[in-house]
């Protein structure tokens, strides 16, 4: 792949499976997985191979040593974070071709100074969850933005 169509970013996931399941994802939508350490599983467990089933080894994927490292890869590419302390709902983002979505690890998302940061979006949700799954906040998110892209699959 050329030029990814999306970048998504994972900072400090914590789950394997979900890591599996949203590298899968990218390899679906021609997006680009990066992975931000620590991380709370080896990429060569097989929860994530499991996860990703046998995807894994086509899932295009960079590792990063740290955030600051992602950071300064991501330079001023465009940005959107996700997070449950977003004011603003995904679907009034804009996407485009090379967009890079950031997540932040399961159990504590991103930090404030990250969504005051750079442009951040919830994903609304109106029962008595406080969030969705990392992997289908993912699939969310990155669906919107591949409907946005390429609206010639939907």
């Amino acid at each position: 792949m050329s030029q990814p169509l999306l970048h998504v970013a994972l900072i400090e996931p914590e789950i394997g499976p979900n890591a599996g399941n949203i590298g899968r994802l990218c390899l679906g939508i021609q997006a680009h997985l990066h992975l931000v350490h620590p991380l709370g599983f080896s990429t060569d467990d097989k929860a994530v191979r499991r996860a990703g089933l046998d995807y894994w080894k086509h899932v295009n994927v960079t590792e990063h040593a740290h955030s600051t490292d992602f950071f300064e890869w991501a330079g001023d590419r465009d940005i959107h974070l996700f997070s449950t302390k977003a004011g603003k709902p995904y679907t009034q983002c804009v996407f485009k071709q090379g967009s890079v979505l950031v997540f932040g690890r399961e159990s504590a998302g991103l930090s404030g100074a990250l969504l005051s940061s750079y442009p951040s979006w919830r994903i609304p949700m109106p029962g008595p969850v406080r969030s969705l799954n990392l992997a289908n906040a993912a699939a969310v998110a990155c669906m919107e933005a591949l409907r946005q892209i390429s609206p010639e699959h939907f």
